[in-house]
């Protein structure tokens, strides 16, 4: 599990465009956005730095909050 901070997202379609991208690296992914905390979270086995450029790739600034659930090679 993935938990990232996006700053600059502000409304819905901003959600939706970070859960779009993270979606196009892994569409198996299952992404949840919390707009209100400016947060998303996803849990899949690609790493947090491929989602971090995907994000970016989209408009948004994101930075990775922590990890969880064990450690990713």
């Amino acid at each position: 599990m993935h938990l990232f901070n996006i700053p600059d997202m502000t409304c819905g379609h901003c959600a939706a465009a970070v859960e779009r991208a993270a979606k196009a690296i892994d569409p198996h992914a299952e992404v949840t956005v919390d707009l209100e905390a400016k947060t998303a979270s996803i849990d899949s086995e690609v790493g947090s730095d491929t989602f971090i450029v995907a994000i970016k790739d989209a408009g948004y600034h994101a930075s990775s909050k922590n990890s969880c659930c064990g450690s990713f090679a």
